[in-house]
C-alpha cells in the first residue's frame, strides 16, 4: 500500500489515495499503521477517496480502528493532498465526510498548499444530538463527577462529541488518569473526545485534549473549535473576534460567525513523508 505521512500541528495520520489504491479492511490497516513501533507511526488512518458530491471524500479511522466522523487536523492534510497532487486543482474545495460537507479555502505558496481555512459547519448544542445524556436541552457549565472530583462541562459537536472542562494548571494533569474516565463515562454513550482549558486572556486559550479512540493527541481541530464555542458561551472570550487555540503541537485560529452560525478553523497542513509498506500478512 503506498501511503503518505501527514500532520496538522503534530496531529498526524497516515492517508491512502483511494483514487488509485484499494484499502479492504481499513480498521485492521487503521490499527497497524498507527503503531509507532511496528507500524509507521500515527494517530490513526485516512482515506481520500471520489465522492459524488464533493471534490473529493475523506474517510477516518482512529488508533484503535474505530471510524470518526470528522477531523479538523485530518481534513487540512486532505486538502493539500489533493491540490499538490493534482486531483483537485482550485484553491476552494469541498470535502464529504460521516458528519457532512466542508467547504475549505487553501493558501498556496510556491505552488504548494500551506494553510487551509475550514468552514466547521454549526456547532451542535442540544444534549440529544451531541449525544449526551443530561435533564436540560443544553449542557453549559454543568457539574459531572469523575474519578470523585466534580468537573464542569461544556458539551459540543463539531461532527464529534466533546466534553469542555476549564482549570487552572492543564500541563500538570494527569490526563491519562482522567481522559478515559471521561471518554467512558455513561452520560456520554458514544463516548466523548475531553478538552482541557486554561483561559490565557479574552482571545487565547490552551488546550490539552483526550480523543475516543487515540488517547492524548498534539492536536485536535474539531476539539480547538469545540473549545472556542464554549468559551464564547461561557462568556470566557470576546465575541466578533478570532480565537487563537493553542495546543501542544502549535496554535490555530477559531472564528465562530454568530451570525451565520458557522464555525471556521485556519491552521497549517504539513507532508512528512511518502512510502510503501507491506500489508499482506492482515490477509493470513
Amino acid at each position: 500500500m503506498k501511503f503518505t505521512k501527514m500532520h496538522g500541528i503534530g496531529n498526524d495520520y497516515v492517508y491512502v489515495n483511494c483514487f488509485e489504491e484499494n484499502v479492504a479492511d481499513p480498521s485492521a490497516v487503521a490499527k497497524f499503521v498507527s503503531d509507532r513501533h511496528f507500524g509507521i507511526g500515527s494517530d490513526g488512518l485516512i482515506l481520500i477517496k471520489p465522492s459524488d458530491i464533493a471534490d473529493c471524500e475523506m474517510d477516518m479511522y482512529n488508533m484503535d480502528g474505530s471510524q470518526g466522523a470528522m477531523c479538523g487536523n485530518g481534513i487540512r492534510c486532505v486538502a493539500k493532498y489533493v491540490y499538490d497532487h493534482g486531483i483537485v486543482k482550485k484553491k476552494n474545495i469541498s470535502v464529504a465526510t460521516r458528519s457532512g460537507i466542508k467547504y475549505l479555502e487553501l493558501t498556496v505558496t510556491e505552488g504548494k498548499v500551506s494553510k487551509v481555512k475550514v468552514n466547521m459547519g454549526t456547532p451542535i448544542l442540544t444534549a440529544a444530538q451531541i449525544p449526551v445524556v443530561a435533564d436540560t436541552e443544553q449542557v453549559i457549565d454543568a457539574p459531572l463527577e469523575i474519578g470523585g472530583a466534580v468537573y464542569h462541562v461544556t458539551a459540543v459537536s463539531m461532527g464529534n462529541p466533546h466534553a469542555v472542562v476549564y482549570m487552572d494548571d492543564v500541563e500538570n494533569l494527569d490526563i491519562a488518569s482522567v481522559g478515559p474516565q471521561f471518554e467512558n463515562n455513561i452520560v456520554f454513550p458514544d463516548r466523548v473526545n475531553t478538552e482541557f482549558v486554561k483561559v490565557i486572556d479574552r482571545h487565547t486559550l490552551q488546550m490539552r485534549v483526550w480523543e475516543r479512540g487515540s488517547g492524548e493527541t498534539l492536536a485536535c481541530g474539531t476539539g480547538a473549535c469545540a473549545v472556542a464555542v464554549a468559551s464564547t458561551l461561557n462568556g470566557l472570550v470576546d465575541e466578533a473576534v478570532p480565537v487563537t487555540v493553542k495546543l501542544l503541537g502549535g496554535d490555530l485560529e477559531i472564528f465562530w460567525d454568530r451570525q451565520e452560525n458557522l464555525v471556521y478553523m485556519t491552521g497549517p497542513a504539513t507532508t512528512v513523508f511518502e512510502g510503501e509498506i507491506d500489508l499482506s500478512f492482515l490477509g493470513n
